[in-house]
């Protein structure tokens, strides 16, 4: 029987051998695997480095279809979210956009408490009235119990009227002369009346420290319409809209606010050409900063978009002016045709002034007596009646009323 030493012996031997064999196993393994790996060679016609790079190609072409896929995925999922989310900011803009702001566009209503009073407007033989229509160039309606309307396309006209017929009924001297004096003085009232509304509308807007004579400028957009649309209205509109829009787009808000209010102020300015140039014209000469004169001269794109608020600008505009019932077209071809009439006539050597009423189917020409003699009259009045029928549409039949009045005033005692 062994020992057991002996066991331990004999037992060392056989794991020897066994790890002699394995090892004999491993290197054959690997000796096969080169082979296997040279075969693979041979026939692919790769190197083993190539083919290590034609299997990374594979891989990341594979990557990339997925990346691909990922990044298609999220634009889709993107271009639903900011679709949702600029519908979200215009609606939320537009209404933010909303005004109780109501402007007048033809006609002014004047209440009177004692309808006698406006038989002191009449006058004896209606002489009051014509000598307020003649001074004012308004149409005065007396129809409509306790209420005198006055009627024009032009609005300067109309609140100058306006303002003077309040001062007459509270006044017991109506007559011609005492008419005519105070419309002359109302006419300088209304030159401060729009400096004060200048200063409402920047202040509506939020926009303070504006030079004196641009309130002035501004102060004109209450008297002033664009298609139908009261351009106090429109800018306060847009500027709401716009700033609102740059609020949430992490914008300037101050630009666009300024750029808002001042980008249709070429339209009250006299000069040759369009109002985005008189506009930019007016600014640069007050030195206003680039940024803002930029939103003006490209609120209708005729100069491409200079930044992110310039944009904001001309989409605040576009929906300020496109939203249903904001203009009418039709109204400011009206306010244009008569206009021209009144332009037409002026431009007779003689004619010192001429007012359209009746939605122009008269019109109303002012002679200057030392210029033309009755017979002159009755000529310029048919030469502008023929014209103005055979150059504007206008329905129906064109009366020309020439009014030559020949006055004589003396001079007033110093007593």
């Amino acid at each position: 029987m062994a020992s057991p030493q002996q066991d331990i012996i004999l037992l060392e031997k056989k794991l020897i051998e066994k790890e002699e064999k394995l090892e004999a196993q491993h290197e054959d393994l690997i000796r096969r695997i080169e082979e296997y790996k040279e075969k693979l060679e041979e026939v692919s016609g790769l190197t083993r480095e190539e083919a290590k790079q034609q299997l990374l190609a594979e891989v990341e072409k594979q990557e990339t279809q997925a990346i691909a896929r990922i990044i298609k995925e999220r634009e889709e999922e993107g271009k639903l979210v900011a679709s949702k989310k600029v519908q979200e900011i215009l609606v939320d803009s537009m209404r933010h956009g909303a005004l109780d702001y109501i402007a007048e566009y033809t006609i002014s209503s004047i209440k009177v408490e004692e309808e006698d009073v406006k038989g002191r407007i009449i006058g004896k033989e209606g002489r009051n009235i014509r000598a307020f229509e003649q001074a004012t160039g308004v149409d005065v309606n007396l129809d409509e119990e306790g209420v005198i309307k006055l009627s024009s396309f032009d609005q300067v006209r109309r609140e100058i009227a306006r303002r003077a017929l309040e001062k007459l009924l509270k006044d017991t001297r109506i007559q011609p002369f005492r008419i005519e004096e105070i419309v002359l003085q109302t006419k300088a009232e209304v030159e401060k009346v729009m400096l004060e509304e200048g200063e409402k509308l920047a202040a509506e807007a939020g926009v303070f420290n504006i030079p004196v004579e641009l309130l002035a400028v501004l102060g004109r957009f209450k008297f002033r319409t664009s298609y139908g649309q009261n351009l106090v209205v429109h800018t306060l509109e847009e500027t709401k809209i716009g700033v609102h829009i740059a609020q949430e787009l992490g914008l300037d808000a101050n630009i666009v606010r300024v750029g808002c209010l001042f980008h249709d102020i070429g339209k009250v300015v006299e000069g040759e050409g369009s109002h985005v140039k008189l506009g930019v014209e007016l600014l640069k000469r007050f030195n206003i900063p680039e940024a803002i004169v930029n939103c003006v001269a490209e609120h209708h794109e005729d100069k491409p978009f200079s930044s992110l608020e310039s944009v904001v600008v001309h989409i605040a505009d576009a929906i300020s002016g496109a939203r249903p019932g904001a203009r009418y077209e039709d109204f400011e071809n009206y306010a244009k045709r008569l206009s021209d009439m009144e332009d037409m006539a002026k431009r007779y050597e003689g004619v010192e002034d001429a007012y359209a009423f009746e939605a122009g189917r008269e019109l109303r020409v002012i002679i200057n007596p030392g210029k033309l003699d009755d017979s002159q009259t009755v000529i310029i009045a048919n030469k502008i009646r023929e014209e103005v029928s055979k150059a504007l549409a206008v329905p129906g039949e064109v009366k020309v009323t020439a009014i030559r009045e020949f006055r004589a005033v003396s001079p007033e005692s110093s007593a």
